[in-house]
């Protein structure tokens, strides 16, 4: 057995899971204005444009699968580091990428190395923390991930608007510095016993059965899944309906983006106090109606023809306040149970989200038309998973110890 790993402080342990789960909006909110002058430089189809928000949500999805027991072999360390050099070469190729299919490769490369990240922050909070107290920890970590994600657009529709899109990639490649150098001299070593055994097959299935068997990983890791699958329908599709079908500007979506991002950030703030008095079922049970609340609305505004930025912004603001509380609750739950796998563990509930997230922009690449119809849609069928989701399955089995 290895020592007890030194533990970071508190402020340490939130600023580092804000660092390493905000390269996830990084990666994609400050590339989002720039899609339809990618499209437009490159020549691509919509589906083609849409398959560099697809082909790195699988990548990401299918390297968590190895992330997870890799960290639990290994140590979260040595993954960190290697992953976040390896994406920040990735993001510095994207630069230089001259037609769609170069910049897709690039986009595999650095969903497969975001994997390593945001398995090894999931799995950290779990080796420090009992479930309830990570919830915590994990809310502060996405309050300063809802900083960048508030940040993100404005700097991507501003660069696309002056500079152009490739300096964005520029941009992602600055910010995977700067989470690197973080890493590498004030992070320590968080897991406490690695398991050598935990790439072997045999030990694997076994670890995967008894994941995937867990209701209460069943619970939070299906919450975690459709809440971000309602979200990613607005990420993916967001920049066309507010810039090709509402006219705003590359710099005008970045704020519109911004202000979900906002909303978002306070969820998160009133999360903390929810878990406190009413604990993580109970937070989420009550966000879930702000999430509904925020669906729904969007979906009967565009039924109803009322195509404005407003019918689209404020109905999303809901959405997002509820998406505070579940992303939170959700990856932490999923893990809860597993203090000798969490890397599994975590894997495993990224990789149902990212599948979710795959499919979802596979049908949403065929589906945009001009409208704000499929955006709309798309979101309201996702708040209702999601609200199904907090007030059935986590209520009966979303208690965790």
């Amino acid at each position: 057995m290895t020592a007890p790993p030194r533990r970071p402080t508190a402020l340490v342990a939130a600023v580092a899971l804000a660092l390493l789960l905000g390269l996830q909006p990084v990666t994609t909110d400050l590339y989002l204005p720039a899609l339809p002058a990618i499209k437009t430089e490159l020549q691509a189809s919509m589906h083609a444009t849409q398959l560099t928000m697809a082909a790195l949500l699988l990548a990401f999805g299918f390297g968590q699968l190895v992330a997870g027991p890799v960290a639990d072999r290994f140590g979260r360390r040595p993954l960190l580091l290697s992953t976040l050099a390896v994406y920040l070469l990735a993001s510095l190729s994207a630069v230089l990428a001259h037609s769609i299919e170069a910049l897709v490769l690039v986009r595999v490369v650095q969903g497969v190395t975001m994997a390593g990240v945001v398995v090894v922050a999931r799995a950290m909070v779990r080796d420090l923390y009992a479930p309830h107290e990570g919830a915590r920890i994990m809310s502060l970590g996405q309050s300063g991930l809802g900083v960048i994600a508030i940040t993100s657009p404005l700097l991507g529709g501003w660069l696309t608007g002056h500079l152009g899109w490739r300096t964005n990639f520029i941009a992602v490649a600055l910010i995977a510095l700067a989470t690197l150098v973080f890493v590498a001299t004030r992070l320590p070593e968080t897991i406490r016993q690695k398991n050598p055994r935990a790439l072997h097959p045999g030990p694997l299935l076994a670890a995967w059965r008894t994941v995937l068997t867990n209701p209460t990983f069943h619970a939070w890791a299906g919450l975690s899944a459709a809440t971000y699958g309602g979200l990613f329908v607005f990420l993916a599709g967001s920049s066309f309906v507010y810039m090709q079908v509402l006219g705003l500007g590359a710099a005008q979506y970045g704020l519109a983006l911004c202000s979900s991002s906002v909303s978002y950030l306070a969820g998160t703030f009133v999360c903390r106090r929810w878990l406190v008095r009413h604990g993580m079922v109970g937070a989420v049970r009550r966000a879930a109606g702000f999430t509904l609340l925020g669906g729904l609305s969007m979906a009967a505004l565009a039924a109803a023809g009322v195509q404005t930025v407003w019918a689209i912004l404020v109905p999303q603001l809901f959405y997002a306040f509820g998406h505070g509380t579940h992303q939170a609750c959700g990856q932490t739950g999923a893990v809860g149970p597993f203090p000798q796998q969490a890397g599994v563990a975590a894997a495993l509930a990224g990789f149902l989200l990212a599948l979710v997230a795959f499919f979802i922009g596979q049908w949403l690449g065929l589906a945009l038309d001009g409208t704000t119809r499929p955006l709309a849609y798309g979101v309201a069928a996702g708040s209702v998973v999601t609200a199904l989701i907090a007030w059935t399955t986590v209520q009966r089995h979303g208690g965790v110890h």
